[in-house]
């Protein structure tokens, strides 16, 4: 079994090495996709232990997975794993997907972060939820948590889905889309060091909900 753990990056030099560092204690391999910060996020990624693939420009969350999902292919890895970089996701919660995985067989494995709902605000409460109500009825999937970032990729998912999304919204395309090539997706609970990280987090809860909701009907709709 050959895993890769994907972290997506912009503007991140702050808090990106404790999350390679933890990380590597459990998956070796890490990729840090450099989404054109402005920072020294590539160069910190780097001296923490991480393969760095730095992006020519800024071009969203979606688009730093999409390359990441690429390379993960490319090196031939049975499984890719996402988290983010600003220390939301907790390494050491990273065996759960595993677990689920390998207990399941799923394509997919999100990260559940609904049983902390009520410790986020009340923007960020209403995003997740209209969001999941979204894809639950253009999927017929139940998922608890559609929008958690913290997710085991199996490689054959990523070999047969063409995914298409630049920002957060490619997160739910993936869900639509594996639905519909019949495909499991499970999730498992885990804790967070976060659970808003407002102070770190690019995701806007108005704007970047919208534009997960068009992308999920959309994707139904085979566009």
């Amino acid at each position: 079994m050959k895993l890769i753990a994907i972290v997506p990056a912009y503007d991140a030099a702050a808090t990106v090495a404790p999350v390679i560092a933890a990380t590597r204690r459990i998956v070796p391999e890490v990729l840090v996709i450099d989404d054109g910060s402005r920072d020294r996020t590539a160069e910190v990624a780097h001296r923490a232990g991480a393969r760095v693939v730095r992006l020519a420009a800024h071009r969203g969350k979606g688009a730093a997975l999409r390359a990441g999902f690429a390379e993960a292919i490319a090196m031939e890895s049975s499984a890719a794993i996402t988290l983010d970089a600003d220390g939301q996701h907790e390494p050491s919660e990273i065996p759960r997907l595993i677990a689920c995985w390998q207990e399941t067989g799923a394509s997919l494995v999100i990260g559940s972060r609904v049983h902390l709902e009520t410790e986020m605000t009340r923007s960020r409460r209403f995003g997740n939820r209209f969001a999941r109500r979204a894809l639950t009825y253009f999927s017929g999937v139940e998922v608890p948590d559609a929008q958690s970032g913290f997710r085991l990729y199996d490689a054959a998912l990523l070999r047969a889905l063409r995914l298409r999304g630049s920002g957060y919204e490619l997160e739910s395309e993936v869900i639509v889309r594996a639905a519909r090539a019949g495909m499991r997706v499970a999730s498992t609970p885990v804790c967070l060091a976060q659970v808003n990280g407002l102070a770190t987090s690019h995701y806007r809860p108005w704007r970047d909900t919208a534009r997960i909701c068009t992308a999920v009907v959309a994707t139904w709709f085979g566009t």
